[in-house]
C-alpha cells in the first residue's frame, strides 16, 4: 500500500516564542522518497535562522530569537518534483526573563522622604505590562503602560517617593510586574521581588526610670534605665548637673548604677540619646533627692583641739540631709553654765580654761538623729595653789607635822618644796607635793615654800612656822607654834606678821612647847 504525500510543521499554526530563547520550527513529510525542502517568511523578510535538510524532515532554527523573527514562516515541500504542499506557523514574541530590581535608598530616616525604584529588565511587548508597589498587603503605588509604543525590549523603570514612619520596619516592599498576554500561552506571567525596610528614625520618646524611685533613703542603691527609641540603636551618655552650670559626665550606657546612694548624689540627671546615622539628639531628665536621718560631715575646732589660755578658739559643726537637719552644737557638761548652744558654731574669744571639755554635735531630722563628739583641750599655767598643814591642833616637840600643795593646771604642773635658810637663801627639800617633818624641833622652824611649775607658768605659795608669844603669868603660859601662809605670783617676799594676844598680856619673844595649848593659823 502506497502512502499519499502529506507534510506537516511544528509546532503548528502559532507558536509563543521569549526573546533571547531558542526556536526550533520542524517541518515533516510523509510518503515522499525525495522531499524538496524550503523556508520563507510571508513577507519575504530574511529569515534569521539557519536551515537544516535531512531527508524527511527540516528545521529552522532561530538562536537567539529576537525581534526580528516576529513573522509567519512558510515551509514548502515538493515530492519528485510533481507535487508541492505548503504550510506557515505564525511565531509570536514575548520578553519577561527576569525578576524586578527594587533600588531603595540605603538610609531611610522616618518621617523623611525616600524613593523606592522598581526595574522590570528587558519586557516586550510592554505596552501590557502592570506594576504594583506594595507595603506588605498594602499597594502604594500601581502603573499601566498602555500607551506604551516600544518595538523592541526595553526595560521599564517605576519610582515611588513615600514617608517611611518606625513601625515600618521589618516591613517588606514588593514590586510586582505582571505581563498577561492574551491568548500567549507561557509562564511566569507574574514576576515579584521584595525588600525589607529598615528605616532609620530618632532618637524620640526617650524616658527615665528611676528605680526603686526618685526620692531614696541614703545607703539605698539607685538604678536610672535611659529607655528610647531609635533606629539604628543611639548612644546613650549620663551626665549630671553641678554647682554653676557645669556638667559632671559620668558613663556611657543606658544604665546609671549607684550601689549605695549619699547625699552627694542628689541632683538633676540627664540622659542625652544620639543617633549617629539621623544626627539627631534628645535628652531626657530626672531629678534625684536622697532622704534619711542626718549625717554630720564637720566637727572641728579651729585653730586646733589644743589651745593656750587666751587664744581665740571657734567651733563648727555640719550636717546633711533631707529634709535639712535642726543643729545642736552644745557643751556636754552639766556643770558649766554655757548653754545649749541652737547653732552650727561656737565662738569663743580669749579661751578660757573654764571652756575646756567635751563638746558634742547633734543634728535631726523626721528619719532620725545623729551625734558627734569632741574635746576642747586648753592649756593653762598654774592656778589656785593651796597648802594643808596637818594636824590643825596644837603641837609637841616631837610630833610629826604634814604640809600638803595642791595647784590645778593643764599640763597637771609639778610641784616642790623649798625652804628659806637664816641668810635668806631657799633650799630645795622636796620634789614631792606632800612634806612630812617627822619629830618636829626648834630648827623646823621658819618659811616653807610650795612652787607649781608647767610650761605656761608657776605659782608659788608659802607658809611659816613659828612661836607666837608666852604671857607673863605661869598658868597663862601660851607658847604657840603658828603656821601661816600666803601665795605670792614667782618670788615670794618674806614677810614678818605679827599676831597679838589681847587679856594684858606681855611679848618677850621667848620659845617653848612643854605647855602648848593650840595651834593657831
Amino acid at each position: 500500500v502506497v502512502k499519499a504525500f502529506e507534510m506537516e510543521i511544528i509546532p503548528a499554526e502559532r507558536t509563543v516564542a521569549q526573546i533571547g530563547g531558542t526556536l526550533i520550527l520542524t517541518c515533516n513529510t510523509t510518503g515522499c522518497a525525495s522531499p524538496s525542502f524550503s523556508w520563507r517568511t510571508q513577507m519575504d523578510s530574511p529569515l534569521g535562522g539557519k536551515v537544516s535538510n535531512h531527508r524527511t524532515h527540516s528545521t529552522l532554527t532561530m538562536n537567539p530569537v529576537s525581534i526580528v523573527h516576529s513573522h509567519s514562516y512558510l515551509c514548502t515541500v515538493i515530492c519528485d518534483e510533481r507535487e508541492k504542499k505548503e504550510k506557515s506557523v505564525k511565531v509570536e514574541l514575548y520578553s519577561f526573563p527576569s525578576d524586578p530590581i527594587i533600588e531603595i535608598s540605603p538610609s531611610l530616616v522616618a518621617g523623611e522622604p525616600a524613593t523606592v525604584t522598581c526595574k522590570i529588565p528587558d519586557v516586550y511587548p510592554s505596552d501590557h505590562l502592570e506594576v504594583f508597589l506594595k507595603k506588605d498587603e498594602d499597594v502604594l503605588h500601581e502603573k499601566y503602560f498602555f500607551d506604551d509604543d516600544s518595538t523592541n525590549t526595553e526595560t521599564k523603570i517605576v519610582t515611588y517617593t513615600f514617608h517611611p514612619k518606625a513601625e515600618d520596619i521589618g516591613k517588606e516592599i514588593a514590586c510586582v510586574a505582571r505581563l498577561p498576554l492574551p491568548d500567549m500561552d507561557f509562564e511566569p506571567k507574574e514576576r515579584t521581588s521584595s525588600h525589607k525596610l529598615n528605616a532609620n528614625f530618632g532618637p524620640q520618646n526617650t524616658v527615665i526610670t528611676a528605680s526603686p524611685g526618685h526620692s531614696p533613703m541614703e545607703g539605698d542603691s539607685l538604678n536610672l534605665t535611659c529607655v528610647t527609641q531609635s533606629n539604628p540603636p543611639a548612644q546613650i551618655v549620663w551626665s549630671k548637673y553641678l554647682a554653676e552650670e557645669s556638667i559632671q559626665h559620668l558613663i556611657k550606657n543606658n544604665v546609671l548604677s549607684i550601689p549605695r546612694v549619699h547625699f552627694s548624689d542628689s541632683g538633676l540627671y540627664i540622659c542625652e540619646v544620639i543617633n549617629l546615622v539621623t544626627n539627631k539628639t534628645e535628652k531626657a531628665t530626672v531629678d534625684i533627692i536622697i532622704q534619711g536621718a542626718p549625717v554630720i560631715t564637720e566637727l572641728s575646732i579651729e585653730p586646733s583641739t589644743t589651745v593656750q589660755e587666751g587664744e581665740n578658739v571657734s567651733i563648727q559643726c555640719s550636717a546633711e540631709s533631707n529634709p535639712p537637719p535642726k543643729i545642736i552644737l552644745r557643751r556636754k557638761s552639766d556643770n558649766t553654765n554655757m548653754g545649749p548652744y541652737s547653732a552650727r558654731s561656737i565662738l569663743l574669744p580669749s579661751v578660757m580654761f573654764q571652756n575646756g571639755g567635751d563638746y558634742e554635735c547633734i543634728a535631726e531630722n523626721k528619719f532620725g538623729n545623729t551625734k558627734s563628739e569632741i574635746t576642747l583641750n586648753v592649756k593653762y599655767g598654774p592656778k589656785n595653789t593651796m597648802i594643808t598643814v596637818i594636824p590643825t591642833a596644837a603641837l609637841k616637840e616631837g610630833e610629826t607635822v604634814t604640809m600638803k600643795c595642791t595647784s590645778s593646771g593643764n599640763p597637771a604642773p609639778v610641784i616642790s618644796w623649798k625652804k628659806k635658810k637664816a641668810t635668806g637663801e631657799s633650799e630645795k627639800i622636796s620634789k614631792n607635793a606632800t612634806l612630812t617633818i617627822q619629830n618636829l624641833k626648834s630648827q623646823d622652824l621658819g618659811f616653807y615654800e610650795c612652787e607649781a611649775y608647767n610650761q605656761f607658768g608657776k605659782e608659788e605659795k608659802a607658809v611659816e612656822l613659828y612661836v607666837q608669844a608666852r604671857l607673863e603669868e605661869p598658868d597663862q603660859m601660851i607658847p604657840l607654834i603658828i603656821a601661816f601662809s600666803s601665795v605670792i605670783a614667782v618670788a615670794v617676799p618674806a614677810a614678818a606678821i605679827l599676831i597679838y594676844v589681847s587679856r594684858q598680856a606681855k611679848i618677850n619673844g621667848s620659845y617653848s612647847l612643854v605647855k602648848a595649848l593650840r595651834l593657831k593659823v
